[in-house]
This record gives structure tokens, sequence and C-alpha cells, in this order.
């Protein structure tokens, strides 16, 4: 029965989506744009470093900023924001009446507004890498792309609800929200590969969640055949949603003991 309820959460807003195809053609528009200028960037490096960049070649710096965009531009990316003023105004007390977790409606909720846009910016994304820079380095690699940028989907929305649960204590996310962007972007590996870093700080990285978001569907589309890379993708999701729902529980505990 949770299991359906959630499926036509994830269906509904899927379907809000489609119906409103405005915000949908801008997001793909943007994305488009994004992995156009990043990729010639990247190749315009490689080319001037020997042909490579931390062992990346310029074709493979093309796939992989496509399948880390690919596991970012879907999300709202303003939604641990949302979440806080969602909190604080009271609207998530209104949905905790309801017999269904309030944490696991919303990210099933959440999940099917970005899945329109999982598939167009997938398959952009393949077309214009295969246009600008030919195939991919590696089809095994390339085949499991977009089930990795699927599940860092569901890792990033499932890690900014267990990030905006402080809004049930310090009732003003935004200071969470601008953190954790700035965490998926640079260590999370959306704007270049964690290789590119220092070797320390990349080692580090690479032990945080936010590898899971946007570095690991990367890594597969850039031609690294790493299956285990899904494998760790899913054990973030499951360990982000158990704290995700602790601290929501703990959160909406307080609420009822200060009277909502």
């Amino acid at each position: 029965m949770k299991l359906r309820g959630w499926r036509v959460a994830a269906q509904t807003s899927a379907q809000r989506v489609v119906a409103a195809p405005a915000a949908f053609i801008v997001s793909m528009g943007i994305y488009g744009g994004v992995v156009a200028i990043l990729g010639s960037l990247w190749q315009t490096a490689a080319a001037a470093n020997g042909g490579a960049v931390a062992g990346y070649t310029g074709a493979a710096l093309t796939w992989y900023i496509a399948a880390s965009e690919a596991a970012t531009i879907p999300l709202n990316t303003r939604l641990i924001e949302m979440l806080g003023d969602d909190i604080g105004n009271g609207t998530v007390a209104a949905e905790m009446l309801r017999p269904a977790s309030v944490v696991t409606v919303r990210v099933a909720t959440e999940i099917g507004r970005t899945l329109p846009h999982f598939v167009l910016c997938v398959a952009l994304g393949t077309g214009l890498c295969w246009l600008t820079v030919g195939a991919p380095p590696h089809a095994g690699a390339a085949a499991l792309a977009p089930l990795a940028v699927l599940l860092a989907i569901g890792c990033n929305v499932v890690g900014q609800h267990a990030f905006a649960a402080v809004s049930f204590w310090n009732r003003d996310a935004r200071s969470t929200w601008f953190i954790y962007q700035k965490f998926v972007f640079v260590v999370g590996g959306m704007l270049l590969p964690l290789e590119v870093l220092p070797e320390m700080m990349a080692t580090v990285a690479k032990w945080l969640p936010f590898m899971a978001m946007a570095y690991a569907p990367g890594r597969l589309a850039s031609g690294h055949f790493e299956p285990w890379l899904l494998l760790v993708q899913a054990g973030w999701i499951v360990a982000l949603g158990f704290v995700a729902s602790a601290v929501f529980r703990a959160g909406e505990r307080r609420l009822q003991v200060l009277g909502g």
C-alpha cells in the first residue's frame, strides 16, 4: 500500500511537469548550453595539456560533463530552502496529519518531478556528445551511466531532505542550502572530476556522499568501467534515507511538543 502511494505521488508530479512544458524547455536549454560550454572548455584544457587532464581525454571529459550535469540539472536547486520554508510556515505540520510519512511522500514527489527532465537530459546529452566528440569511450560503462544518473538524482533528493531537516531547529535553511550546493559542485564532482583536485582532497571527497550525486555517473560515462560505483550510490541512498527519516521524525516530535 505504501509503495502504491509513493508511485502515485511520483507519477502525479511527473505528469504536472509534462503538462507545463515552458519551464521544462528552459531547463533543457540550460542543460544543453552548459554541456556545450563546459565540454568545449575541458576539450581546450586537455588539448593544451598534452591531450588529457588527470587521465581524462577531451572527449572523455565531455561525456563526463554530460552525465554529471544530467544528474543535477533536473533537480530543484532551492529544494532545501523550500523545505525549510515549509517547515517554518507550518505546511509540514499539516502534512503530519496524514497517515503516510512526510519525508517519503516528499521524496517520491520530488523524484517524480525530475523524471521527465532526466529522460530528456540523457537523450540530449548523448546526442550532443556523439555529435561533438564521437562515441562514448567505453560502451559498457556508458550503458551503466543512465542508471547511475538516476541513482545520483535519488541520492541528491534524499540528501537534500536530510540537510533540510535542520530547519526544525533552525528556521532559516538558506545557509544550509548554500553550503550543500557548494559541496555538490566541488567535492561532488559536478564541475570537474575528483581526480583534478589535490590528492588529499580527492581522497576525502570519495568518502563523502556527494560523490554519488555527480562524480559516479560522470566517471562511468567518461569510459571508466567501474560497476561498483552503482553499489556505492545505492548504499548512500539507504544511509541518507535513514538519516532523513530519523531527523524528520525527531523534528516532527519537536513540533508536537511545541504545539505545531
